[in-house]
């Protein structure tokens, strides 16, 4: 598997990947599969009708991984990939899909990924995405991408996204259908400066008898950049759902949180709590006292609140 230093810096960031991979994966790089593999409980297989892979998972498996970072190196590129994931009954996996971008040159670079979950009845699925993005280059680094989550009976789905660097704009879009007694997590973390933009967007429907969400969204807003924060939580049973956005506001920056909560069941319970301002100066205060530099402990706090 050919890789430069750049593609291990960002294998490392996005993926925690220090080398290839046990178990399966998949290894995709400026548009092209750059390694793959595939064993009897996981299989990868590329689609024939447009770009991207079927990820099937086998009933029953357990304390499993899978891994498909895309790296995208190169300016002047939009990358689209679609992505479905079939997991078994009573399989319990985590799938790890960060995305990469380093761009040095004056063009934008974008990757765009469509992900499909069909979760079957008390399947489980930690689905882990970081994106991330350096270089010095005067083009955009972009992010849409699009998670479409289907929970049968008694399913889990935790997704932990995270994006803390370097992303120049970033319209991140998920959309879930909650079966009865299954559950959606959801943390998310972000983290913008200088003129980026971040949006997400959550449309989350409890369909199901006992069915339930619990969103968490944690971000922090620096510079001159803008984060907006939308969800739309709609109860159609007896279910919980609970969202919470919390932000912190830096210099310039500015966060705007859009909370819509729907009880179509008389017996659905629907919760939204957000939450914006500054660092207290308290805590920088304290920080301060024990020897750190005002941005050291500024640092600090947010790091706190992130993790």
């Amino acid at each position: 598997m050919p890789i430069d230093k750049t593609d291990e810096q960002l294998l490392e960031t996005i993926a925690d990947l220090h080398g290839v991979p046990e178990g399966s994966f998949n290894i995709r790089k400026n548009g092209k599969l750059l390694a793959r593999n595939s064993n009897t409980d996981i299989e990868i297989v590329s689609k024939k009708d447009k770009d991207g892979i079927d990820i099937i998972v086998k009933p029953g498996v357990k304390n499993k991984s899978v891994h498909i970072p895309v790296l995208l190196t190169v300016g002047d590129f939009h990358d689209t990939v679609y992505n479905d994931f079939f997991i078994g009954e009573n399989a319990d996996v985590t799938i790890i899909a960060g995305c990469g971008i380093h761009n040095a040159t004056c063009a934008d670079a974008e990757h765009d990924g469509i992900h499909t979950f069909y979760l079957k009845k008390n399947a489980r699925v930690r689905y882990v995405e970081r994106h991330y993005a350096s270089g010095g280059g005067s083009g955009k680094k972009v992010f849409d991408p699009v998670t479409k989550i289907h929970l049968a009976e008694g399913a889990q789905f935790t997704l932990e996204s995270t994006q803390l660097g370097g992303v120049t704009y970033t319209d991140r879009k998920t959309y879930a259908t909650v079966g009865d007694r299954a559950q959606l997590i959801v943390k998310e973390k972000i983290l913008t400066d200088a003129e980026e933009v971040a949006i997400t967007d959550f449309k989350v429907r409890l369909t199901g008898r006992d069915s339930r969400a619990d969103i968490v969204s944690r971000s922090v807003a620096r510079g001159k950049s803008v984060q907006k924060f939308r969800s739309d939580l709609i109860g159609k049973n007896a279910c919980f759902g609970h969202v919470e956005c919390d932000g912190i506001l830096l210099e310039g920056a500015r966060i705007v949180s859009t909370p819509r909560i729907d009880a179509v069941d008389p017996e659905a319970s629907l919760v939204h709590e957000a939450a914006v301002g500054k660092i207290a100066g308290e805590q920088l205060m304290k920080l301060m006292s024990l020897g750190l530099t005002e941005q050291e402990a500024e640092d600090a706090v947010i790091r706190g609140f992130l993790n």
